[in-house]
């Protein structure tokens, strides 16, 4: 039980950060005036973009900080900062800027590329997911832990891609307080999930603090 509990866990956790209500006036807006169809072919490259960025992270983190020369304590430290600075814009209801800049928005204007950027890159795969995959994809040595992690990526993309297409929908239903009142839950989530990362990181650097 206590390993299922695991990945659930990391499987909220990964929901919460991607954030996807966060996501849908953005993405309403940069696909202003498409079709349907239109809009289900953006939902999707995004989506599989996310599947693929999360996925080879997961797979290959362990190879980039050994290059880069960086310990998964000190990975798990500046990931969980990276958590809790979204964790405060999601509670103040602001825009994430380590997420996504005005930049990155103003320059998807170029409607071929933004399912790929910057709503698959960096608004949904970004800094805070990435190093979230690459931190639980060390929480265990059984055998069956890097299939499990890989799942759950590919159930949270799946809840994503649901969400996604239901954006006009839901973004009527919801509204902007309905909106801020999820991005604030979301936030004191993700709050918690970071303090426990940086934790745990911390009592890896400096043992004598168990």
């Amino acid at each position: 039980m206590e390993h299922w509990t695991e990945y659930t866990r990391f499987l909220t956790a990964l929901m919460v950060i991607l954030d996807p209500f966060a996501a849908i006036p953005i993405f309403l807006s940069l696909t202003q005036g498409y079709s349907q169809s239109q809009r289900a072919r953006v939902v999707l490259v995004t989506i599989i973009t996310v599947a693929l960025v999360l996925i080879s992270s997961a797979i290959s983190g362990e190879s980039l900080l050994k290059t880069f020369g960086t310990s998964l304590a000190s990975f798990r430290v500046g990931g969980g900062i990276v958590l809790f600075i979204m964790a405060l814009a999601m509670l103040r209801a602001q825009a994430d800027k380590v997420k996504t800049s005005p930049t990155e928005e103003a320059a998807a204007e170029n409607k071929a590329t933004i399912a790929v950027v910057p709503l698959a890159i960096p608004l949904l795969a970004g800094p805070g997911s990435i190093s979230t995959v690459i931190i639980e994809m060390h929480r265990s040595s059984a055998t069956y832990h890097g299939a499990l992690v890989i799942l759950c990526i590919l159930i949270t993309c799946i809840l994503l891609w649901i969400v996604l297409r239901l954006a006009s929908p839901i973004g009527r239903a919801l509204g902007p307080i309905g909106r801020n009142i999820l991005n604030r839950l979301f936030g004191l989530i993700l709050t918690a999930i970071a303090i426990e990362i940086i934790a745990n990181g911390l009592r890896e650097l400096f043992p004598s603090l168990a």
